[in-house]
């Protein structure tokens, strides 16, 4: 594994980017290679007013590859090519297969991050403000959805990682995903992307 330190293109201080600029650099990085970044997830619950962490780590590989490793509370993947689905519990001994549309579909679950060319798409995508390390920009689905209102995120002045995600939904549960310090990794295995059901763990169909 050979890992890669990617530099951007340096932007004057004084130009000013617009959300397209902005997009393009984010492609530009993610195209160059797999990457893997840790992550800490907290999912909040309105009405309930119950709120859930999480972290593990993320690998990406464009176009449409992921493999979200949650790490903490319990031990759990979940994993597409693109195509096919795996949620795997091995404390269950379960995993679900189905279609990745079906859970990443239209940029859910920040499916975007594998494929970018999903945020021109998919949103109307504006820039709602900006300090001086980092753009923020708001994403309104082009299509009315009630799993996805709008999702906000926060973008490196420096280096164009993505550092936060924040997902609404139409009940007002937002879901926050924090990436932390991204790792550039050349020839990332397309194994990583794949999944084959252990002896002895049940096989359940999600439903579309």
């Amino acid at each position: 594994m050979i890992v890669l330190l990617w530099c951007p293109i340096p932007i004057a201080a004084s130009q000013t980017l617009t959300v397209e600029d902005i997009i393009n650099q984010i492609e530009k990085k993610l195209n160059s290679s797999g990457v893997k970044i840790p992550f800490f997830q907290q999912s909040t619950l309105k009405m309930m007013q119950i709120m859930d962490t999480a972290e593990g780590y993320l690998l990406l590989k464009v176009p449409g590859k992921m493999r979200w490793v949650y790490e903490k509370p319990e031990k759990h993947f979940i994993i597409t090519d693109g195509t096919q689905l795996w949620i795997y519990r091995p404390d269950e001994h379960q995993v679900m297969v189905g279609k990745a549309s079906t859970y990443f579909g239209d940029g859910k679950g920040a499916s975007f991050l594998s494929d970018i060319r999903i945020v021109k798409s998919c949103f109307d995508v504006q820039l709602y403000g900006e300090d001086a390390y980092q753009y923020k920009l708001k994403l309104i689905p082009k299509v009315k959805k009630e799993d996805i209102v709008s999702i906000n995120l926060l973008i490196s002045k420096k280096t164009f990682d993505i550092q936060e995600v924040l997902t609404y939904n139409a009940y007002e549960d937002e879901t926050r995903i924090m990436l932390k310090q991204p790792e550039y990794i050349d020839n990332l295995d397309d194994a990583q992307f794949s999944f084959t059901v252990p002896e002895g763990v049940e096989e359940l169909q999600l439903q579309e």
